[in-house]
Parts: structure tokens; sequence; C-alpha cells
């Protein structure tokens, strides 16, 4: 009898499981991609359907030895559950900014400079259904509404236990990291808002807590171990973090996909929304970071796969182009500069496309190195080694040029998905998780 372990990546495009043994070797790998939907009520059905269909793909033979399940999720993407679990109205999505219509409020109530002070954070979102789209839950006669994350309400459709969140996905709802609990600032302002018999906010625990054994009904359909465990979650960004390897203060994943994405861990957390920087407890380390929009949505504008590929060959990553460019697809920047006004700087256009390429790298490259010299500035560890994930990892050119601008080793590692991650944390082989 041999233990597996399943992690379960709820991205943007798709579902993905990895389940792994006791030694972390991949066993088995299955994957539901997302169809593209109109109507954001069919989302919620379209989760379950992908969660057991990854699951049900899964060798019986490796399913009936599963002995933990963990889920991560979307960062801010939202549920109101009645409570049977039932939604209540159509999810919110993570990128969904109609909370920008609460800004002004949630300046009001939250501390300053705190993460929560965004258009697509939880805690707007939560906001935006109590005070516009004004929710009643007297005449629902629902009771009471319990607020989820994706992650969560997933988990509960394995084990039954509604309103129970991690740390992780419950950052951008308020909750403290630091002293494990939800601070009065937050409390007062929804009571101010709601009768807190009628709202409940979900317990949170550490990632990769054991929450619940799967319920009996759920072990039959999917021929799982009545002993299974479905433990707390994280979020996509996180869990693909945890898949790379990277334990040690100093050590950081750099994600390479449509937006540059950095995440340093650090012995101090340091946050900074005037940066567009803030930090995720990772047991008693903190990950610190931000995001880019420069990145390789901005490559795809100008260049296919196959030139990228054949013009970073004849680039020579020891001659510095002297193009001094700021990629962006629109105008906007979240970091290492908060600038929703920023404009795209991509003159003067070379005419060489070759040369081009080069300018766009080194400037991104630059944009990475900048991002980390901020982190380290406002108290983060210092670097000392990047992992690099998503697309542009494989792009050997690029690694060479950041290398020059980081001065760091450049490692890539040997699992990226965040799947893998999520798996990690159900084996808890996640050093310092907790």
């Amino acid at each position: 009898m041999v233990n597996f372990y399943i992690g379960i990546d709820f991205g943007t495009s798709g579902a993905r499981s990895i389940t792994i043994n006791p030694e972390g070797t991949v066993v088995a790998e299955t994957q539901f991609p997302f169809p593209t939907l109109t109507d954001s009520s069919e989302w919620v059905a379209l989760w379950k359907t992908a969660l057991f269909t990854v699951i049900q793909e899964i060798p019986v033979n490796v399913r009936r030895q599963i002995q933990r399940i963990a889920i991560n999720g979307t960062s801010a993407t939202v549920l109101l559950c009645d409570p049977q679990g039932i939604s209540v109205d159509s999810p919110i999505l993570y990128n969904d900014s109609r909370g920008a219509t609460v800004l002004e409020l949630l300046k009001k109530i939250s501390p300053p400079d705190h993460c929560v002070i965004s258009a697509t954070s939880s805690l707007a979102k939560l906001i935006w259904w109590l005070t516009v789209k004004t929710i009643d839950i007297k005449q629902q006669q629902l009771g009471c509404l319990y607020f989820l994350h994706q992650a969560d309400w997933l988990g509960f459709l394995l084990h039954g236990k509604l309103g129970i969140s991690d740390y992780h996905n419950s950052l951008k709802l308020g909750y403290d990291v630091e002293n494990f609990s939800y601070p009065h600032w937050l409390m007062n302002s929804l009571k101010s808002l709601i009768n807190l018999e009628r709202l409940k906010l979900p317990d949170v625990v550490a990632p990769g807590t054991p929450i619940a054994t799967i319920t009996p009904e759920i072990a039959e359909q999917l021929q799982l171990p009545k002993t299974c465990k479905v433990c707390a979650g994280t979020t996509d960004s996180i869990a693909a973090f945890l898949a790379s390897g990277a334990n040690v203060p100093g050590e950081a994943v750099t994600s390479l996909g449509s937006t540059l994405v950095l995440k340093l861990l650090s012995k101090t957390p340091v946050n900074n929304i005037k940066y567009g920087i803030y930090s995720h407890r990772l047991g008693d380390l903190w990950l610190t970071g931000g995001a880019s929009n420069t990145g390789g949505a901005v490559l795809r504008q100008f260049f296919s796969d196959f030139e990228l590929e054949t013009f970073s060959r004849q680039i020579n990553p020891n001659n510095n182009s002297h193009l001094d460019y700021y990629p962006l697809i629109k105008k906007g920047e979240r970091f290492p500069i908060n600038n929703p006004e920023l404009l795209p700087c991509l003159e003067p256009r070379s005419d060489n496309r070759v040369e081009f390429l080069q300018g766009l790298l080194e400037s991104m490259a630059k944009i990475e190195a900048q991002g980390y010299q901020l982190l380290q500035q406002f108290g983060a560890t210092p670097l000392t080694q990047v992992y690099t994930a998503g697309g542009g990892a494989q792009n050997s050119t690029w690694t060479a040029i950041r290398q020059g601008y980081l001065n760091v080793p450049m490692v890539q590692p040997i699992h990226t998905e965040a799947a893998y991650g999520s798996a990690l944390l159900a084996l808890k082989k996640v050093k310092d998780v907790n």
C-alpha cells in the first residue's frame, strides 16, 4: 500500500490535478480546460464539474490510496452562499473590478496603505455585495450568508464543512495574518453594514491544515478512501511558488507569464500599497512581492512564438542595445511603479526587429531588478537566488540578460505547476508553512 496526495489547481483557464507519492514524485496528472462562458452564473456548476472530473480521471488504483487533498484557487475569486453552500448570486472573479465603486468607502474604514484598498480585493467585492447589490437576506429567508473564496467552496464540496478558509486566500479580505484574527476595524465596519449574525466570515486556518475527511457520499462517488482528508488550500500564485522548491529566506520566484510577478521569501514582511507591495505569511516567514503589467503579453503584441525563438537566438546578451522602454500593453502599472496613468514607452522603435526584441527583454529585466531592489529597500531579506517560472523561463537569452541585471544565480525549478505546490501542501512537505 502506497499513500498518495492530490493537489488541485483552479487557474484562469482551467483546472488541473497532480498526484504525488510520499517522495514527491508525480504519479498522475489530469486537467479540465474551461470553455468560454458568457453567463457568469454558470461558473459555479462548471467548477463543480471540473473538480469532480479531475479527480475521477485519476487512475482508480491510485485514487483508492489518496490520503489528503489540497486545492488552490485564483486569489479574490469569491462567492456568497446560503447555509447549504448554494451560491445566492453569481461569483465574482479575481479580476473583476466592480469594487472600484466602493474604493472611497474602503479608504475610510481600513488602515492606510492596506492591501484591501483595491478594486479587485475580496473585501471590496463583499462590500459591493452589501452596499451596491444590497442582497436582501431577510427577503430571501436565507438565515445567514457565508462569504467564501473559490478554494474554500471547492473544499466544502468534498468535506461538507462550510465556512473554513486559509490565511493566504483571506489576506485580501482583511484578515490579520500577523495576529491570526479579523481586526476590529474590519468587524466594526461590517457591523455598520449588516447584522453580523447574518454574515459568516470564514474561520481561518494555516494552509495545508487538515480540515475534515471527505463525506461518505463523496468517497463512494469518487472512489476515494473514506479516511481521505481535505486540507486548507492556498492561492494559485502561492501554490506555484511552493512548487518551485524555494524555501530559504532570500530565495525568490519570478513568474514570466503574461505579466511579470515577483515573490521573495523574507524574514520580515513588507507592505506598501503605494508601490504595489504586500506580503503573505508562510509559516514563520513572509512571501513579499508585487506584480507588474509588463511581460509576455507585450511580447506577443509584436512577435509570434517562432519569431521569439528565432530572434532570441540572434541576440548577444553581453552587448547592450541601449534602448530604454517601459513595455506595457495599455496605460497603467502596478509594481514597481504603482501608477494607473503610466503610459507605455516603446519608442524609439528600432527598424531591426531583433534589436527591438532585445530592447524589450532588457527593459523587462530592468523592471524585474527594480522590483527586487525595492523589496529589499523596504526591509525584505536580501536576494540570493531566483527561480524562474512561466513560459519566459524557457528563453535562455532572456535568462542571461536578466542575470546581468540581477547579479544572483538563476535557477529553473523542476516543478512549476501550481497543482504540484498544492500537492506538497497536502503531503505537508513544505518547509515552515505550518
